[in-house]
This record gives C-alpha cells, sequence and structure tokens, in this order.
C-alpha cells in the first residue's frame, strides 16, 4: 500500500512538472533505461529501418495491454512501457530509433519526440487532437518528415477511406461519451480525412508485391469494417526470403514475430482487406 501511494505521488509530480504527461515511476524508470541501454549500442550510423528492428526486438514478449492511453480526466501524454497495444508498440518503437538517429537519449526527449509523433500538427492539446485514426497518423506524420507513404510505390491502388465510426459510436468512448464537443470535433477530423487520397494492398495482391517491401516498413492493415480505417499496425521484418509482421499481437498476447509471413497472416482474417505500408525517412 506504501509503495502504490508513493508510486501515485510521484505520477501526480510528473504529470504537473511536464503538464501534460501521465507517467508512473516504473515506467520512467524503465524508460530511461532502455535509453542508456540503446546510447550504448552505437547503432546511430545504422539505417533508421535497422535501427527501428533493433529497438523492436527489446520488446519481444512484453505484454498485450489494451487502451493504455485511455486514462480518467483530460488528455495526457501517457508514457507506458509494460504494457503495449498495436499502435504504443509501434509509436515507442519509432521514438526511440528518432533519438538513437539523432543521439538524444534523455527523458525530456523522449516525451517531446513522442508527442510530436501522438499528436495533430506535434502538438498536443485535448481529446480531439490525438491522432485516433491511423491513417490520419501516417497522413500527419508524413507532412512532419517522420515517414513516407510508399504505399502507392509498391502497387498499391486506390483506398475509399471513409471514415465515421468514432462519431458515430460516441458510446464506446469515454471522452466522447462525456463531451459533445469532442464529438463534433471529430466528427470535423473524420470529414478532412476521408476527403484525402489513400492507397493500399489488397490482401490478395500483398505476397506479389513483397520483395518491393523492407524490414523497418511500417504496416497498418487496413479492414472492411464499414466507418473505419485501420484495425492493426506492426513493422515487416523479412526472414527466409519472406514478409513477417513484428506487432503487439492480440493472439498471444505479447510483442511477437508472426509465425506466418504476412500474406498469410492476412488471409486468416475476414475483417482484414490489405495494408498500408510506410517507410521511416532517415535521419542526418
Amino acid at each position: 500500500m506504501k509503495k502504490n501511494i508513493i508510486t501515485g505521488i510521484f505520477a501526480f509530480f510528473l504529470v504537473n512538472t511536464f503538464a501534460q504527461t501521465y507517467c508512473t515511476e516504473e515506467n520512467q524508470t524503465l524508460c530511461e533505461s532502455t535509453l542508456d541501454k540503446f546510447a550504448d549500442k552505437d547503432w546511430e550510423d545504422l539505417p533508421v529501418n535497422e535501427v527501428a528492428i533493433r529497438v523492436a526486438r527489446n520488446f519481444l514478449g512484453t505484454p498485450y495491454v489494451a487502451k493504455t492511453l485511455e486514462i480518467p480526466g483530460e488528455e495526457k501524454l501517457v508514457i507506458d512501457l509494460q504494457g503495449l497495444d498495436c499502435t504504443t508498440f509501434l509509436e515507442n518503437v519509432v521514438v526511440f530509433s528518432r533519438l538513437i538517429k539523432k543521439q538524444e537519449l534523455d527523458f525530456d526527449s523522449f516525451q517531446e519526440e513522442l508527442a510530436f509523433l501522438r499528436y495533430r500538427d506535434g502538438e498536443q492539446g485535448a481529446y480531439p487532437t490525438r491522432l485516433h485514426y491511423f491513417s490520419d497518423w501516417i497522413y500527419e506524420n508524413a507532412q512532419k518528415g517522420i515517414i513516407e507513404d510508399v504505399t502507392r510505390k509498391v502497387g498499391g491502388v486506390t483506398y475509399e477511406n471513409k471514415l465515421n465510426f468514432m462519431s458515430t459510436h460516441p458510446a464506446a468512448y469515454r471522452q466522447l461519451s462525456e463531451n459533445a464537443e469532442f464529438v463534433k470535433a471529430i466528427a470535423e477530423n473524420e470529414s478532412e480525412i476521408s476527403g484525402r487520397e489513400y492507397h493500399y494492398l489488397p490482401k490478395a495482391t500483398v505476397a506479389q508485391h513483397e520483395s518491393k517491401i523492407q524490414s523497418g516498413d511500417l504496416i497498418a492493415i487496413t479492414t472492411g469494417i464499414a466507418g473505419l480505417d485501420i484495425v492493426h499496425v506492426g513493422f515487416a521484418l523479412r526472414q527466409n526470403g519472406r514478409i513477417h509482421l513484428f506487432h503487439a499481437s492480440t493472439g498471444s498476447n505479447k510483442v511477437e514475430i508472426s509465425e506466418k509471413p504476412l500474406a498469410d497472416y492476412l488471409a486468416g482474417n475476414k475483417s482484414q482487406s490489405g495494408v498500408m505500408v510506410c517507410r521511416l525517412v532517415g535521419i542526418e
């Protein structure tokens, strides 16, 4: 009980010190030790996609935990490395990889880089400013120069991206069920996203085009579910000549490398329609 009280006090202190961050003592310690570990690796001269795969391997076996960003109260930059869902796994790997390349391996830089990645225009605000739809995440972070959407280059075709799921299902999201203005803001975001041009590789064509996908590419799995865009994300990893998915899995409840190649993984899930492919932009 005493430890929980101390941890709670520390988390409160961290939130107030860094204004919009929520991080427990255990998670800050884990983050700082991970940064120290990477500082000793001399990976800064490697291509960023190779750095990403090496960083991702550090998280193999980390438990899958859903909805770690959905904390009570106002929107906070949540830092949680003890339990990862598919998106937070991907985000943390991207952030650590970029910090390694920039040689800025300290906790303050981690917070700044994560907020820049996770929020619209790189500026953390209220709940609607978080990049909830991953196709929006792709667009925004391409605009920031963090990634390049290479889906069309690797053989992608037009993807009809018509979004409305969050605004039409507000009861499924605590923050939306409590705030009508947030629902309105989300609906406006959905309309903007739906007006953009996107591409995807239909799952029947992934095997045909996988030779153009590189280890370390970001993989976003599209869906046929009405009103949604992306249902799962991870990294590409080439093994024995085939592309596999490096991801936080709901099947095994941990970070893992898929046993099946990506094309076969997709074929086994009726709701998954294909993939978008993004590439990390190098940092000089």
